[in-house]
């Protein structure tokens, strides 16, 4: 069963909040943003080339041109294959753990996965940046020596950045699963 909503970003950007779920412990949330705009590609690469051929015109070099031309298509390579992420989701397993991916708009992957042994909780944290309060999910992470502490906050949908609404969503289908791996071995004590 999947359900897609639609909400925007910190930056008011529209972006789509799909949720599916796998079974009563397995949920998978994924946040797309927009895709990259053909127009403002076009724009930029017309920019660059139309200032080489302006540096082309005045200095007779053609290799202003050459250099444009490669210097455009690596920034291009570069920009999707490390930077522009179309999609971030969360693929989160009562029984095993939590796997956050991330997908780039050249079709590259990276996926990190967090055991449920090492999960403490999944939290709404704020943060002030540039006099604007911003809302981010993160997972605390177990601290080993102390199991009351926190050793590490992993922060999630760190490219998408959903407002609150959209967090909150994610939240607390996030927690239901966590509330049933925390019920499960008590009930299985009882009996």
């Amino acid at each position: 069963m999947a359900e897609e909503r639609q909400f925007r970003s910190a930056s008011g950007v529209p972006i789509a909040l799909r949720c599916r779920q796998h079974s009563a412990s397995c949920r998978e949330l994924a946040v797309r943003g927009p895709r990259l705009q053909l127009r403002s590609l076009s724009a930029a690469t017309s920019a660059v080339w139309l200032a080489a051929y302006g540096l082309f015109a005045i200095s007779e070099n053609s290799m202003v041109l050459s250099a444009a031309i490669f210097i455009t298509l690596i920034g291009l390579i570069i920009y999707l294959h490390f930077v522009k992420i179309d999609q971030e989701s969360l693929l989160v397993i009562g029984s095993l753990g939590i796997q956050v991916t991330s997908s780039y708009a050249s079709g590259k992957e990276s996926t990190t996965f967090i055991e449920m042994g090492q999960v403490k909780d999944v939290v709404i944290n704020e943060a002030i940046h540039m006099q604007k309060v911003i809302y981010y999910l993160c997972i605390l992470l177990r601290d080993p020596e102390d199991p009351q502490g926190v050793s590490e906050v992993v922060p999630l949908f760190q490219s998408s950045k959903p407002r609150l609404d959209c967090l909150i969503e994610v939240y607390k289908s996030c927690q239901e699963i966590l509330e049933q791996r925390k019920t499960a071995p008590q009930s299985s004590e009882i009996k």
